[in-house]
Parts: structure tokens; sequence; C-alpha cells
């Protein structure tokens, strides 16, 4: 009788601390969850896998809302003025959200609550599988040196002008010491198709954008300090003497600044819970979960914003 009591007490006390965590927020009916792309891209994709688990843990439907445009800006600067109050929550993409903020967006880091991180997803180099003149990324290199400034230079299909893809794809020519013609898209969807329609003879990518490609493309270079397992037969830039660090994208959950500190513990403690499902991770197994609570992704934010910084400093060329 003594330990059928002490187990009651236990699974109270652990009912009371777990209610307690949520006591003082929980939604009054569907979440809201922008994102700043069109349906289809890779922060699409993944958020609506964490979002279809995560219902479980919200207790409510979580919507996908996608509001395209202007390089992810018009999707941040409604987020950025929705109701702080907890019903609505989306997606900031690093580095490229600093890179489309100017005085004109009405946004800027210290207009978003951060919640978590979800995806840190490296970037890569693709070309078509098709294309028999770069069966590896040394190929690429030799045609991108000898064709500079003719008629045949090499062309890049990017996400926008100075947004993330268009950062590796001017990492990766600066380091091989080629030239190449930017080709500046609305978003990655957009930048993949210029790719396959043979507009263009390149694109950086991040690994979640290649979900929904299959085999159209062939992956012949990896940003990263050591070969990555999605594809461990693939070189890095480094490796091959090019561009020998870490670049990608880190994509974070926030909210409008001004949500209670109550909303940012419950969604931060829901969204850690649904990263640690089993189904959840079976489910994301193609991408890259990278869970930060919001301390740490404050300060990925930060270090984030210092890091696009520095490259509006000497980074960006004249075309």
């Amino acid at each position: 009788m003594k330990k059928i009591f002490a187990l009651a007490l236990v699974l109270c006390m652990i009912f009371a601390l777990t209610a307690s965590a949520y006591a003082d927020f929980a939604p009054t009916g569907p979440v809201t969850m922008i994102i700043a792309y069109k349906a289809g891209n890779g922060t699409d994709i993944t958020a609506r896998i964490l979002a279809q688990y995560a219902e479980k843990y919200v207790g409510q439907t979580i919507v996908i809302e996608n509001v395209d445009g202007g390089k992810g800006a018009i999707g941040w600067s409604q987020l950025a003025k929705a109701n702080p109050d907890g019903m609505t929550i989306g997606f900031i993409n690093l580095p490229n959200m600093f890179s489309a903020i100017t005085p004109e967006v009405g946004f800027d880091a210290s207009s978003f609550a951060p919640i978590c991180n979800h995806v840190t997803e490296t970037s890569v180099v693709i070309v078509r599988a098709d294309d028999e003149r770069f069966p590896d990324l040394n190929a690429l290199v030799a045609y991108g040196r000898e064709n500079q400034g003719t008629k045949n230079e090499l062309i890049a299909s990017t996400n926008g002008a100075q947004a993330s893809n268009h950062i590796g794809a001017q990492a990766f020519a600066n380091s091989a010491e080629f030239t190449y013609i930017d080709v500046p898209k609305g978003n990655t969807n957009e930048e993949t198709t210029s790719l396959l329609g043979k507009e263009a003879d390149f694109c950086v990518v991040k690994v979640a954008d290649l979900t929904s490609l299959g085999d159209s493309v062939r992956v012949i270079g990896v940003f990263a300090e050591e070969r990555i397992p999605e594809f461990p037969d693939v070189p890095t830039l480094g490796e091959l003497g090019y561009y020998d660090q870490w670049l990608g994208s880190s994509r974070c959950v926030v909210a409008p600044a001004g949500v209670s500190e109550d909303v940012i513990k419950f969604y931060e403690e829901a969204f850690k819970a649904t990263m640690e499902d089993p189904d959840y991770l079976a489910a994301a197994a193609s991408f890259a979960t990278d869970y930060k609570d919001a301390e740490g992704t404050a300060k990925l934010i930060e270090q984030q914003k210092e890091f696009t910084e520095s490259l509006n400093e000497g980074f960006w060329y004249d075309y």
C-alpha cells in the first residue's frame, strides 16, 4: 500500500511540474507559423514536418502560412508585426535574414523573440546529374578558370543577390579563383528550377533543399570541415584546396518581440519534446535537426549577425 501511495505521489509531482511549465500560457486555437518562402522550399519542407509532430505537444493545430517575396523580407516583416500573443510564430533563416535587412523593411534582429533552433543545414555545390562537363568539383573549377570573361563563363543561379546561396557561391569562387555570372532568383525553388532548365551551370544549396530534387542533381562539393553523413563520398571544398570552413544556414523558430516569457517557455519546451520524439526523428531523418533552446538561439542569432556584417565589409563583389 505504501509503495502504491509513493508511486501515486511521484506521478502527481511529475504532473504538477509539467502543468506548471505550461500553466501560464497555452494557445487557445490554431497557431499560425509563418514561413517566409514558397511551399516546397527547404525551410517549408522541414517546418511542415516539425509542425506535424509538434501539434501533439502544442495541443493545437499549427497552420503553415507561406509569405514569399523580397528574399524573405516580406514574411519576416509580417511576422515582426504580428500580435505578440503567442498565437503567431514563425521561422527566420540565418544568415540570409541579415542580408535582407535594409532601412525599408521595418524589422531587424530585435523584432523577434528567439524560441529555439530547428535545423542547421550545410551548404553543398550541385550540378545537373546529366551534365557530363562536371563529373567532380575540380572539373567545374577548371572550366570556370578557363572560361572566365568569355561567352562561356560559368553561370550560377542563386536564391537572391547576397542571400545565403549567393554567399556560398561567392565564397567558393573566391577561394577557387574563378569568376561566374550570378543569376539571382527569388528563392531556392526558383534557383534549382533555373539549374534544371539549363539556365545555370551550378548552384549552391543546403542539404534539405535536395529533398525534392531526387536524382536530377549531383552533389560535387560540401562546405564543411569534415565530410558529412548525408554524402560520405563527396569531398569537402577544403579537401580540394578551396573554402575550408563550414558554411550553411540555421532555421530558427521565433515569435514577435514582446511576447511573454511564458509563451517562450511553452514553445521552447513543446519543440524540445517534439525534436526528441522518435516518430519525429524518423520522419526528419533526411535533414539535420539541431535543437538549441531560447538562450542558445539568441547567441546564434548574434553570431550570425556579426558574421554577415563581416562579409558586408569586404565580401561582396561588383557585378
